[in-house]
């Protein structure tokens, strides 16, 4: 059980003698310490200014806690194409022009990708390496066999000034499209060999044999590239020697994409209405029974030619005349005429 303290009684000679001072004295008392708590709590808010706006939950950090926790605007899709561009595009014109030995074609292929990547925008936005995809589909774009049968891709480029450059472009463009493609991706990118296989649609084995293959061929014309180090410190650059002039701004890009999109769907309606209307005009025209085929004619002897009456003579004209103009009934027709 607890005792609570004794407090001595007041003196009872003061309380006759002079109460009002007594009275006085302890109202000051009072005063004094409702003051000396006030001035120590200020005290105290002046001294620790965290402590104080720690107790007021709606303070300064409590807003600076609630902007942190507010979500940060997302990116419009024009502007997440934008940035993807500004990133890969100057890298994949080098990578391109390492494929094909020409500046031009490297950079169409460029824009050629990103323009099909704009129109597959909800596919390749969502995609787990974004500069991946547009990479393979310029890279399928640039080594197209199609290119040979173009008058403007027919005749050939100047070659990179330095000797070593144009010996290890044009050992480049000797190996098959597709160890090519394979030595770029693992030895000039440094992707690995899954990937470079996935990529190339292939298995790891078949990307792994091309890999090796291109590299003796390499080591055998230029022997100072047998190290893959080497070589891919000499790919990279080669690829950034070259004055290759980079691919439209972005705005440009999705733009020729839209029109492009247009006139695919243009043309394909054109062509369906083209197909409906060739249907409907062969289903009115086409024969809706079987008609057997006729036998061809043949002589059968001993019949007579068919032949109709011929002209008439003047005598049978005559007669012809005659007999119209005489009476179609009655007895006078059946009496003789005597002459």
């Amino acid at each position: 059980m607890t005792q609570t303290p004794s407090c001595p009684p007041p003196l009872p000679e003061a309380e006759a003698e002079d109460g009002t001072e007594v009275n006085t004295e302890a109202e000051n008392q009072t005063e004094n310490k409702a003051g000396s708590k006030a001035g120590s709590k200020a005290e105290n808010q002046a001294e620790s200014p965290v402590e104080s706006q720690s107790e007021n939950p709606d303070g300064p950090e409590a807003e600076a806690d609630f902007e942190l926790a507010s979500p940060v605007p997302a990116l419009t899709p024009g502007q997440a194409f934008d940035a993807l561009y500004a990133f890969a595009a100057p890298a994949l014109v080098r990578q391109a022009y390492l494929l094909t030995g020409r500046r031009e074609l490297a950079r169409e292929s460029v824009e050629r990708a990103f323009q099909l990547a704009w129109q597959r925008w909800p596919e390749v936005a969502v995609d787990r390496d974004p500069a991946g995809w547009v990479r393979a589909a310029a890279y399928e774009y640039a080594m197209s066999p199609w290119h040979r049968v173009r008058l403007r891709h027919r005749a050939p480029e100047p070659p990179p000034a330095a000797l070593d450059d144009r010996r290890l472009l044009s050992v480049l463009l000797s190996l098959p499209p597709a160890y090519r493609r394979t030595v770029l991706l693992y030895d000039g990118l440094g992707i690995g060999l899954p990937e470079t296989a996935a990529e190339t649609e292939a298995s790891t084995p078949a990307a792994a044999g091309r890999l090796l293959h291109a590299r003796e061929v390499v080591a055998a014309r230029v022997p100072e590239l047998a190290d893959p180090g080497e070589l891919r410190l000499r790919l990279t650059e080669l690829g950034s020697k070259e004055s290759l002039r980079t691919a439209a701004k972005p705005v440009v890009v999705r733009s020729g994409s839209e029109r492009r999109a247009r006139r695919w769907t243009r043309a394909a309606v054109a062509f369906t209405v083209l197909l409906i209307g060739s249907t409907a005009f062969t289903l009115r025209t086409a024969p809706d029974h079987y008609e057997a085929p006729q036998a061809p004619a043949a002589t059968i002897s001993g019949v007579p030619p068919r032949s109709g009456p011929g002209p008439l003579s003047e005598e049978e004209q005559e007669i012809r005349v005659k007999l119209r103009s005489t009476f179609q009934n009655g007895p006078e027709r059946l009496r003789p005429e005597l002459r």
